[in-house]
């Protein structure tokens, strides 16, 4: 038996299993990403050949997989978000980003730097790794499917996606301050305007301008052949990702932020149009197989002892993170916002960590070292994703299910 055959097995195994469990684990104090990632831990462990999972050795692959994940994950985000976009209606999103974001980076580094005594370029790199919270696996506190109804997401849901989906670009500048740092090039007149300033310009102004000429494209084109609404080709969402996000790279924007704007675009050309639905359905199907492989590794580099590097000081760092750093910040910053006492609990609650700390780590460990062992590095970041998969997992339904409840109870009196 070959590597190849034993691994196109699994694969297909795992995809099938992507289609049926989230109906089973539906309303189950269990989440989709929890179950793979034990899978994988089992499945690594069994003397059946497989090849290591290795981050260091496969970083470049690993790299571009985890980048088309995040990707992916940011269109089907945009497309699902149902709330137009404005200062009012967005202030949670706002504040979660201009102010919570830079404050769990700097109590990250903090941390890093007090507790394994790390050096300024690791910790201020592990607060941009970590400080972003993911758009992959937080789908039981994300929005659900396009509705026509613009109030149809709830405060809750609506901040978790709508941050998930612009502070995964917007951690760039950071990481690009730690590379700096690291190689000891750092010029911060020159990062802030090009890296913090222009970059996510560009990656706004591109998304934007992309996604409008393609919603007037696919819902106004004068021509039955280019107005592709009329039609039910999903894979279109792929193109439409693929276009904004190399595009704006090319430009030297931020192509994670021009994703997201470019999906929000195209939802708003035509709000209600059922062919919306049709484009988030297959993101989201695409997305839930990555998500399924992704995490099988992220099993099996725990099960292969990713994990052996890992201190108690660098695991207490993960764990001051999701729950001191990330809920105090959330907590804080929401004060007098538009969410309620429970709501804003939920909120900054549910940071979760993901696919994308796994692409940041991976991207800036190719461009320079950083004065700490690979090896740790990923350690820490592997505990903290896997310890937030669990921790939210485990806790994602009964807590939005009680916040629902809540809120359901809240007109009546």
């Amino acid at each position: 038996m070959s590597t190849l055959d034993l691994v196109l097995a699994l694969g297909g195994a795992a995809a099938l299993l992507a289609a049926i469990l989230p109906e089973f684990l539906n309303g189950r104090a269990l989440s989709l990403p929890l179950v793979y990632l034990l899978a994988g831990v089992l499945l690594f462990t069994l003397p059946i050949g497989l090849p290591d999972p290795d981050p260091i050795a496969h970083r470049a692959a690993l790299e571009h997989i985890t980048e088309l994940c995040v990707v992916i994950s940011l269109m089907g985000a945009g497309l699902a978000i149902n709330r137009r976009t404005g200062p009012r209606g967005w202030s949670t999103t706002w504040r979660l980003l201009a102010l919570a974001m830079p404050l769990t980076v700097a109590g990250v580094a903090a941390a890093a730097m007090a507790l394994p005594g790390w050096p300024l370029a690791a910790a201020l790199l592990l607060g941009a790794v970590l400080a972003p919270t993911d758009p992959v696996l937080a789908s039981d506190v994300h929005v659900g499917e396009p509705v026509d109804a613009q109030n149809a997401d709830d405060e809750v849901r609506f901040a978790l996606t709508s941050e998930a989906g612009l502070n995964d670009g917007l951690a760039f500048p950071i990481v690009y301050a730690a590379i700096a740092v690291a190689a000891g090039s750092a010029g911060w007149g020159e990062w802030a305007l090009v890296d913090v300033l222009y970059r996510t310009a560009a990656g706004a102004v591109l998304g934007l301008l992309i996604g409008r000429l393609l919603g007037r494209l696919f819902f106004r084109a004068g021509s039955d052949g280019l107005r592709l609404s009329e039609r039910r080709d999903g894979f279109v969402a792929l193109a439409c990702t693929f276009l904004a996000y190399g595009v704006t790279e090319l430009a030297h924007g931020y192509g994670f932020v021009a994703v997201f704007v470019t999906a929000l675009a195209i939802r708003s050309a035509e709000h209600g149009h059922g062919y919306n639905n049709v484009l988030h359905g297959f993101v989201e199907q695409i997305e839930r197989l990555l998500t399924a492989w992704l995490l099988l590794l992220l099993g099996g580099f725990v099960a292969t002892g990713g994990l052996a590097a890992l201190t108690w000081r660098g695991a207490a760092v993960g764990l001051l993170l999701l729950l001191v750093i990330r809920p105090l910040a959330g907590w804080l910053v929401q004060w007098r916002g538009g969410a309620g006492p429970r709501e804003r609990l939920a909120i900054s609650f549910f940071g979760i960590r993901g696919i994308g700390s796994l692409f940041y780590l991976a991207y800036a460990l190719g461009e320079t070292g950083f004065g700490v062992a690979a090896e740790e590095l990923w350690a820490v970041t592997g505990f903290t994703v896997l310890a937030s998969v669990v921790l939210h997992g485990v806790t994602a339904t009964p807590v939005m299910a009680r916040v629902d409840a809540i809120r359901d109870r809240t007109p009546a009196r």
